[in-house]
């Protein structure tokens, strides 16, 4: 079958190839013939080292398609049963999850370097146990989550990360109240869906932040009051709030300098939500004193904020309600063998999210 390949970390293009072959199928395992894959920052982080993995491996944490096959003691699916690929799945059985709290369980850190497939003799693991850039792919029957069939794989293929880590942080993580101020810094895939979910909690002010002016329309298309570049912020906040400060900052990018500006733009007394993944070295400037002073609550969130299957369940009600837009926010569709050019425009900014058609 055909898999796209990150040989080398650092490495800007994924190699396709036709010889590929899945691999560790067994109790506890399931295949699942993929139809959609969508392209999230979070590969090309793991593509550049930002998010350590080992490489090779097949990219792609995204996905949907259906059951070909299922291991020995695998209960909650069954052959051609419609499925969303779950990168961190609850176990059910860590302590994480057995508090109620399934989207902190790291069962999916296990997974790691567990090898997927196989290609010329030597074992190749997906990305997060999963590699959805691939036509199959063998992963832990707790990453596969049933899904109904009135939801289309492509829009399926978004909620198995970016659209449940954006609308979960404005909903579990967060409880944006209604009739509340805004603001949301980064504006890709999860940073849209935080504004769908701000929309949905019914936030009064939504403030989108982007240098990208493409980007600045679609949050605004999403359900935005107004969208601004970076150097308008502080107009902004003083224009619409008086000076105060917006009730809910939301850092989805990721980088310092950006989480600074979340807490800069918040409110005292408010709600700074960090939601972008980033490396490890980088280091917040927020003193001691400030954290203490200003009492602003400085709430990380991680999947959604609450047990996944819980919160994509929710997003699933309120597609079906009309009250989010999954459809939309597909602005590219490439197959497999030109994944490239959807990492090439999700570098540069021209998609929002880019679909990979698998079959």
């Amino acid at each position: 079958m055909r898999a796209a390949v990150l040989h080398t970390t650092g490495d800007e293009t994924l190699a396709v190839h036709d010889d590929v072959t899945t691999t560790s199928f067994g109790p506890g395992r399931v295949r699942v013939r993929l139809h959609a894959a969508s392209l999230c920052h979070s590969d090309l982080s793991a593509m550049s080292g930002v998010i350590a993995h080992p490489a090779p491996f097949v990219p792609g944490h995204e996905g949907a398609g259906e059951v070909v096959e299922v291991g020995e003691g695998v209960t909650h699916v069954k052959p051609r049963d419609r499925v969303v690929v779950c990168w961190m799945p609850p176990c059910d059985w860590c302590p994480a999850c057995v508090s109620g709290r399934g989207h902190l369980c790291r069962s999916g850190y296990r997974n790691i370097g567990v090898p997927n497939f196989e290609r010329d003799g030597a074992k190749v693991p997906g990305l997060m146990g999963e590699g959805t850039f691939a036509e199959e792919t063998v992963i832990s029957a707790a990453a596969v989550i049933p899904i109904p069939d009135d939801l289309p794989y492509d829009v399926a293929a978004l909620i198995g990360c970016g659209v449940t880590t954006g609308i979960g942080a404005a909903l579990n993580t967060a409880r944006v109240r209604p009739g509340s101020s805004v603001v949301v810094i980064g504006l890709g895939g999860v940073g849209v869906s935080i504004v769908q979910g701000a929309l949905v909690a019914g936030a009064a002010q939504i403030v989108a932040v982007d240098p990208t002016p493409e980007r600045r329309a679609w949050a605004l298309r999403f359900g935005a009051t107004e969208a601004v570049p970076p150097e308008e912020l502080a107009e902004a906040r003083k224009r619409l709030t008086g000076g105060a400060g917006f009730d809910y900052a939301f850092e989805a990018v990721g980088k310092p300098g950006t989480l600074r500006a979340a807490y800069d733009a918040s409110a005292v007394g408010g709600t700074v939500c960090l939601v972008g993944v980033g490396s490890r070295t980088d280091v917040p400037d927020i003193s001691m004193a400030e954290l203490v002073s200003d009492e602003r609550r400085l709430l990380p969130s991680f999947y959604g904020g609450q047990d996944v299957r819980r919160t994509i369940t929710t997003i699933i009600d309120l597609w079906r309600a009309g009250r989010i837009d999954l459809e939309g926010m597909i602005t590219h569709r490439v197959p497999l063998g030109q994944v490239n050019e959807a990492v090439r425009q999700m570098r540069s900014g021209e998609a929002l999210r880019t679909v990979i058609e698998l079959a």
